[in-house]
């Protein structure tokens, strides 16, 4: 059945978006915006989507957006998947099996991007596809009284200013410019990307406050930091106030700056919770604050990452510390990357290439593709039974090969 499902799939054309958000959006329990059930949002890329029809329904849907990925020490075409749902009529059939190997067949035929990426909405759907989760989501918060910046924090000589979203913009996106190639798991924003992330539906903000604006300047007028921000209104059966700051974005392009930020966040009017829930697991916030025990951090699963193309993939990204060994992967659902691989690569650049070398390391795609960004140890998962070592030492040096001192993680949901 799967093979059928496979040569039925389609691009939409504009006509058919109607009926394809529709599908989409039924399998996700939500109504979609207006504008956005009558036709296609600017990100969208209808060259790349896929549809599986059923007369005159569409039972599945797929999409990829094309993004560039920050990873260790490059950045990298990366093929933001999306939109994937298939209806509970068709499931069982084979229908997500043929719409990921549509997928990834033709990335690898047509020499696309090297890498894949997309946002889980259930843990165990993707690992199958060789997604592995290769970002973390911290998703912060506590109470605002405990939430202090220490004394000995440098809040440099520049001053924070709430800002019109026209006023924002521009500075903001000379900001990300410069901080996200830095941060394995950002991806870089055009300007279609921006309109989606400033978007400020007041359908979707769930009983809070418009967006609110932050920039940083410093005392020459150059903007080095930019924050986002909502608040909810809230009160006690006293009357006391009892609002909550929803912080979604800060960012900064030194530690003067950002502590700055936080400084004005951690002390907005009638409010008494903090939420940040989108942040890295390795946010600086932790070490600003007098009690980091106040700060409370869920981590949950952010962006997963899956290599099409082994050799493309491991050669673009750098490696802290050198590494020459051979890796056997084992990759069954896309073939092309299953065999023997020698890994060589140093901080500078590195290469990948077919060998018929006696493995050093053997793992799965899955396990390479959760390493890939540098947040996941190879000792780890060689700890879970999941990597072996054939040659011994060879995962202590692949750890430290594949690790970057940035840790990575990704805002971009898509």
């Amino acid at each position: 059945m799967a093979d059928d499902v496979f040569s039925q799939l389609r691009p939409i054309t504009a006509d058919e978006w109607p009926a394809f958000t529709e599908a989409m959006h039924a399998v996700f329990a939500e109504d979609p915006p207006a504008d956005f059930a009558e036709r296609p949002s600017p990100v969208a890329e209808l060259d790349r989507s896929l549809a599986l029809w059923d007369g005159d329904r569409v039972a599945a849907t797929a999409g990829i957006y094309s993004r560039t990925l920050t990873v260790p020490g490059a950045v990298v075409p990366c093929a933001g998947v999306t939109w994937v749902t298939v209806a509970p009529t068709h499931r069982r059939r084979g229908v997500l099996t043929a719409i990921m190997r549509r997928q990834l067949t033709e990335l690898h035929e047509q020499q696309r991007e090297p890498v894949a990426g997309l946002w889980a909405a259930e843990y165990p759907i993707y690992g199958r596809f060789g997604y592995a989760p290769a970002t973390v989501e911290a998703r912060f918060s506590g109470r605002t009284e405990r939430l202090r910046l220490r004394p000995d924090v440098d809040l440099g000589t520049g001053r924070v200013e709430q800002v019109s979203v026209e006023e924002y913009r521009p500075a903001a996106v000379a900001v990300h410019r410069a901080v996200h190639r830095f941060v394995p798991g950002n991806m870089a924003r055009d300007e279609r990307w921006w309109d989606r992330q400033l978007r400020d539906d007041p359908s979707q903000r769930k009983g809070a406050t418009a967006r609110r604006y932050l920039l940083h300047r410093e005392a020459d007028g150059t903007v080095t930091g930019y924050a986002t921000y909502r608040v909810t209104d809230s009160w006690t059966d006293t009357g006391e106030p009892d609002g909550t700051l929803i912080v979604e974005e800060v960012r900064a392009t030194s530690t003067p700056a950002y502590a700055a930020l936080w400084q004005l966040l951690l002390s907005v009017d009638l409010v008494r919770t903090l939420k940040y829930q989108a942040s890295s697991p390795d946010d600086p916030l932790r070490w600003l604050v007098t009690d980091g025990r106040a700060l409370h951090s869920t981590p949950v699963d952010g962006l997963w990452v899956r290599l099409v193309d082994v050799d493309r993939a491991l050669a673009t990204r750098r490696y802290p510390t050198p590494i020459d060994l051979v890796l056997e992967v084992r990759d069954p659902f896309c073939p092309w990357n299953d065999g023997r691989w020698r890994l060589s690569g140093h901080p500078a650049g590195g290469y990948c290439g077919r060998t018929d070398r006696d493995p050093d390391i053997v793992l799965g795609i899955e396990e390479l593709s959760a390493a890939y960004l540098g947040g996941v140890s190879l000792a780890t998962l060689q700890a879970a039974g999941r990597v072996t070592e054939v040659s011994p030492g060879a995962v202590t040096l692949a750890s430290a090969a594949f690790g970057w001192p940035v840790t990575p993680w990704c805002p971009d949901s898509f």
